[in-house]
């Protein structure tokens, strides 16, 4: 007897949902389908033979952002299997609005239409955390160019961001207001395409990375970035680091560790695993930049598992389809330098290897290097990465400065 009969929703078959896509469908004793735009025979091409075979329907769609042609694939799944879906999922974040409005018409367990736009409008969630006394940076909708121009004279720096942006995607600095004047002059926010405007949080950012089952928060990580994803997305060249403290439960943490399940609290988590951002200022104040209702990206999830000894990809398919978890401890430090080229064109070489391989071959436990001819990445996650492993979290800390400053992409065009 099954325990769930779970669709997963992933519109194309990229190597990060398949790694979750993997983890749930060999949950044991549970049908599995997918819904993708991919068609059937590309999409499972990318799949091995064992999970090809846990395919019990495979169903493609134009759009798996339409909440129309979800329902109808959803509907078809339950009509081949025999029995009620039980899980909806998908980890991809502009999928989960339109995941919770099918959950809601069908009656499936899960998060609803209204928390799931608390956590994808930006400024509906910044309205809520507010509304509960939670620190946030400043922020204002702008529906027109005068609006928009009146918070910036107020608010500067700032930074400029779709509502419903993912991370640091589209988003933007603004140090003074002649240079927004002149985005909104071939890009004017409307009631339809509205601009939101953040004060610009000066200090260090981290993320707060949580499982949460039926709406209580069994599970956190802190992980600390090195430099802003916002100086990542300005500055292409730079060769970032993310960084997991062995120890997250000092004073130093606990302003986030008392605002984080608050926060979540207030946008209506129920099961799942989340993604926060958020900064420290000079002052040790600290400020909640924003919240997603997906698992991290950008290997965070293999951070996590590494970190803990656990395999977090398959802990998500868990709580997200069974609601079932244990708390593992923390064991190691754990981190992981992005490797980018300047430039544009493709990999030439990559300088440093053999001297990496001398200094820090000891903490290494997962590494993708940039090859010979890989076209430059379009995303901040680089041409490749290495992550680092150890007890000590200060040998991890130098492991990564070493390895950002003897790892060099070159590129030609």
């Amino acid at each position: 007897m099954s325990r769930a009969n779970t669709v997963f929703v992933a519109p194309f078959a990229l190597p990060s949902t398949l790694r979750f896509l993997r983890a749930a469908a060999l949950l044991p004793e549970t049908t599995f389908s997918v819904v993708a735009q991919e068609p059937a025979a590309s999409f499972m091409a990318a799949l091995d033979e064992e999970v090809r075979g846990r395919i019990a329907e495979f169903v493609s769609v134009a759009d798996c952002h339409d909440p129309d042609q979800l329902e109808g694939a959803v509907r078809r799944v339950a009509g081949s299997t025999g029995a009620g879906v039980t899980a909806l999922v998908g980890i991809l974040e502009p999928l989960q609005e339109a995941l919770a409005c099918v959950r809601e018409r069908l009656q499936i367990r899960g998060m609803d239409r209204a928390e799931a736009g608390r956590f994808r409008d930006k400024a509906v969630m910044k309205d809520a955390l507010r509304a509960h006394d939670l620190p946030c940076a400043g922020h204002h909708l702008a529906t027109d160019a005068a609006s928009a121009l009146s918070f910036a004279r107020r608010t500067m720096p700032l930074v400029a961001k779709p509502p419903a942006g993912a991370g640091a995607r589209d988003t933007f600095r603004v140090d003074e207001v002649s240079q927004l004047e002149s985005w909104m002059a071939s890009n004017p926010p409307t009631p339809a395409r509205p601009l939101l405007l953040e004060e610009f949080v000066q200090g260090r950012e981290y993320s707060f990375d949580s499982v949460s089952i039926g709406g209580r928060h069994l599970f956190h990580s802190i992980s600390e970035y090195s430099p802003t994803p916002l100086q990542v997305m300005e500055s292409p060249w730079i060769q970032w680091t993310v960084m997991l403290p062995r120890d997250v439960g000092g004073p130093e943490y606990a302003p986030i560790l008392s605002a984080g399940p608050r926060a979540l609290d207030a946008l209506g988590m129920v099961s799942g695993m989340t993604h926060m951002e958020w900064f420290r200022r000079a002052d040790g104040s600290i400020a909640i930049s924003e919240v997603a209702a997906r698992p991290p990206g950008a290997q965070f999830t293999s951070l996590i598992s590494y970190a803990h000894d656990r395999d977090f990809y398959r802990v998500w398919a868990e709580v997200s389809i069974l609601e079932e978890f244990s708390v593992p401890p923390r064991k190691y430090a754990t981190g992981a330098a992005y490797l980018r080229g300047q430039g544009g064109g493709r990999v030439a070489r990559v300088a440093g290897i053999e001297r990496a391989n001398e200094e820090l071959g000891d903490l290494v436990v997962e590494s993708q290097l940039p090859v010979p001819g890989q076209l430059k990445a379009s995303s901040y996650e680089g041409e490749g990465f290495i992550i680092l492993r150890h007890e000590d979290t200060d040998r991890v800390r130098e492991g990564l400065r070493r390895a950002v400053e003897i790892l060099q992409v070159e590129l030609s065009s």
